[in-house]
């Protein structure tokens, strides 16, 4: 393995230019995302309650075709529901036991559409398919040899992850969330549909909201109105409560009052008629998409826990930046990137790179105890899937681990 620690240049809230985006669970991306994962987990979950392991499998392309729909003040209807399909490749037999894999991308997919998509029925508005078939042999031989001693990586790819987030990164995740989520349960228009870009230029900042209103829920266009308009305050009203810096805030830019053109929908998603998703299209695992900090197009869900690095390397990349800020005293941000080889061990990297900003130079105490600390989560990501499985480690959230009960 080959480890090494470099200074961070100015921290993200000090650049000129920032630029952060967060798509929301019904984003058409997110979806697709969400139902990988989804099946993923819960063929993870069959296997280790039946075999006692999990068994080789990628289930990470998913592919989402927008419906058509015909929505209108006070009601509206879905007119061709939304397609769904799950792709990839997994084992579907082991021994005398076949593994569902039908079955349970049906029942994981509807269960997270029908718990996470209000105003989505998800018999009615969408068609799910599954399309996995068995692995490729070489991959699945790989996935075996690694058993036994310590797992070996499933693909050359790259991780990266770092913390804290900055203070415009933090807006947009939380206003997306407060938007989606308590906003949505308290005013039944909002869709979950919600999409914030965020730009800040020096000590202002711009946020762009698209969100999906719900056209059952309002019965003209002054209800609508209305709603955009609480919805801008709510969102400002969040922003403000992390910056003193100036805060704009647009929803629905779109939108033409003078013309009567809205961002309306029947369920809250755009899927219904307007755009179409792809798995690996939206946010990394931290939720967000960060073009100016180190950042993988590694697509992570729905790649198997156990050995896919294209998913462990990102979430240890940040779970490891934010454990490193947390725990050692002067050390106020870290940028991690680690790259995998093939068939060698999941825990040793070809490389782990780690930009470290703190209050003392190179050498000193922080910078060792930050090694020390680097190597120790690289030990523990073979172990990592059972934290993911379990629902303790997870992505498209920050923070990426979810703390005990008590803590």
């Amino acid at each position: 393995m080959h480890l090494r620690l470099l200074p961070l240049p100015p921290s993200a809230d000090s650049r000129a230019i920032e630029v952060v985006e967060r798509k929301g669970l019904g984003h058409p991306d997110s979806i697709c995302d969400a139902l990988a994962e989804e099946l993923s987990l819960a063929y993870s979950r069959w296997c280790l309650e039946r075999l006692g392991t999990i068994p080789h499998h990628n289930v990470d392309k998913a592919l989402l075709l927008a419906g058509a729909s015909a929505p209108r003040f006070g009601g509206g209807e879905v007119l061709v529901p939304i397609e769904i399909q799950l792709a990839g490749r997994a084992t579907t037999q082991v021994g005398d036991v076949r593994i569902p894999i039908d079955e349970l991308a049906q029942e994981s997919g509807r269960r997270w559409l029908a718990e996470n998509l209000r105003g989505l029925d998800p018999d009615r508005h969408v068609a799910l398919r599954c399309r996995v078939g068995p692995g490729s042999s070489e991959l699945v031989d790989l996935f075996g040899r690694g058993a036994a001693l310590a797992p070996l990586a499933n693909d050359t790819s790259i991780g990266c992850g770092f913390a804290p987030l900055s203070q415009l990164e933090g807006i947009v995740y939380e206003v997306e969330r407060a938007l989606s989520g308590a906003a949505g349960r308290e005013l039944p228009g909002t869709g979950t549909d919600v999409k914030v870009m965020g730009v800040r230029r020096g000590e202002q900042i711009a946020l762009t909201i698209g969100c999906a209103l719900r056209s059952p829920a309002l019965p003209d266009a002054h209800a609508y109105r209305a709603l955009r308009a609480e919805l801008a305050r709510r969102a400002l009203d969040v922003a403000r409560k992390r910056t003193s810096r100036e805060v704009e805030v647009a929803v629905n830019a779109a939108d033409d009052d003078a013309r009567g053109v809205y961002y309306l929908t029947v369920t809250g998603t755009s899927a219904e008629s307007g755009d179409d998703g792809e798995a690996g299209r939206g946010n990394r695992a931290n939720g967000l998409i960060t073009p100016a900090r180190p950042m993988t197009l590694e697509s992570v869900a729905g790649k198997n826990p156990v050995t896919h690095v294209g998913k462990l390397y990102n979430l240890a990349a940040g779970l490891m930046s934010q454990a490193i800020v947390e725990e050692i005293d002067g050390i106020h941000e870290v940028e991690c990137v680690l790259v995998s080889r093939i068939g060698h061990p999941i825990d040793d990297p070809q490389l782990a790179e780690l930009r470290v900003r703190c209050d003392l130079p190179p050498g000193e105490r922080p910078w060792r105890d930050a090694e020390a600390l680097a190597r120790e989560h690289l030990r523990a990501i073979p172990t990592l899937w059972r934290e993911l499985v379990e629902g303790r480690v997870g992505i498209d959230r920050w923070p990426l681990r979810i703390a005990p009960r008590g803590a």
